[in-house]
């Protein structure tokens, strides 16, 4: 039988706990930056990443509301609310499914792309930040 590792065994070390707590820190201070970069584009950061996931889904340019639901981690009613408050923006809109007519499509309209590239744009220094900061921690 293997023997288990320190982690394993509950035994983390103060320098276990320092690298989660910047990496904690790090994490913070983008989703802090974003959700300013969103407001000053006149969004939320919820409905940013809606239109995020939606312009970066795989394979297609649109997403089914369940599948939408999945990537922002939220219930399925609160996803539908969300859509409709980007619907009533004009940022997207449903359609009804094509292979499967029970399912609702949801697509970008042009102002949604116009607005999640320009609050994309507007996030690539803070990206590249964070991604320097993880590769490269403080101190090390």
């Amino acid at each position: 039988m293997a023997e288990k590792t320190a982690v394993q065994k509950g035994e983390l070390d103060k320098e276990d706990f320092e690298r989660l707590s910047q990496f904690r820190y790090q994490l913070r201070c983008f989703l802090r930056r974003s959700e300013d970069i969103c407001r000053k584009h006149g969004l939320t950061a919820l409905q940013y990443q809606l239109l995020l996931h939606l312009r970066g889904f795989a394979e297609r340019d649109w997403a089914t509301v369940g599948e939408l639901a999945e990537r922002l981690q939220a219930k399925h009613h609160g996803t539908v609310a969300l859509i409709d408050r980007c619907e009533q923006l004009s940022l997207v809109e449903r359609r009804q499914g094509r292979e499967d007519r029970r399912q609702i499509e949801v697509h970008l309209l042009e102002e949604g792309i116009e607005r999640v590239t320009r609050i994309a744009e507007a996030h690539q220094p803070d990206l590249y930040q964070l991604h320097a900061g993880m590769l490269f921690p403080p101190g090390e």
